[in-house]
């Protein structure tokens, strides 16, 4: 499943979520971010968030799970870690404490990365599932060829990989105090 979710482009899996999800058994909405008539409160916003949002989380999900894997079998080899089970610590304790906070060194900084993905992502599922966003409006300036307002959206968007960047490196040196930001 981790192999699929990483393989599949976002915009691909929005189009199939919509037709199994929307067309085919009409459990969530197809399009839009309100229903047309009566909509507008914050249930019928999350109601239409749903598929969209999923679209775009399986694909960094799928990367981050991966990853995790690998590190956690990395991490659960160490002497530390057969040491604490040899003392009688609890296995859950174990892993919830000694080795997802050691394998967490190397798990955050490519959260940072994927938030970029994300972000890139959004501009193609915005378009797919017809929500009005960041990505939407670039693309229209683009088309429109409003060069003033591309250039601002995408120093918007880079600011936010930045930002993310950052909170991803203050929150890796937190965890390590072995590294210095």
């Amino acid at each position: 499943m981790v192999l699929i979710g990483i393989s599949i482009p976002s915009f691909f899996l929005g189009m199939m979520v919509i037709l199994a999800f929307a067309v085919e058994r009409r459990w969530f909405p197809v399009s839009g971010m309100y229903a047309i008539y009566g909509g507008g409160d914050l249930p019928d916003l999350l109601w239409h968030l749903a598929m969209p949002a999923t679209a775009l989380a399986v694909v960094a999900t799928g990367v981050v799970a991966r990853l995790s894997r690998s590190a956690m079998l990395e991490v659960l080899r160490q002497d530390y870690i057969r040491t604490a089970r040899a003392k009688g610590v609890p296995e859950r304790r174990v892993i919830w404490w000694h080795a997802l906070k050691a394998a967490m060194v190397s798990i955050i900084p490519v959260l940072g990365i994927q938030a970029g993905f994300v972000l890139s992502g959004a501009v193609y599922v915005e378009i797919v599932f017809q929500w009005p966003g960041v990505g939407r409006m670039l693309v229209n300036a683009i088309l429109q060829r409003d060069i003033l307002l591309v250039q601002g959206g995408v120093v918007f968007v880079a600011a936010c990989y930045v930002l993310f960047n950052i909170a991803v490196d203050v929150a890796q040196s937190l965890l390590d105090p072995r590294i210095k930001t």
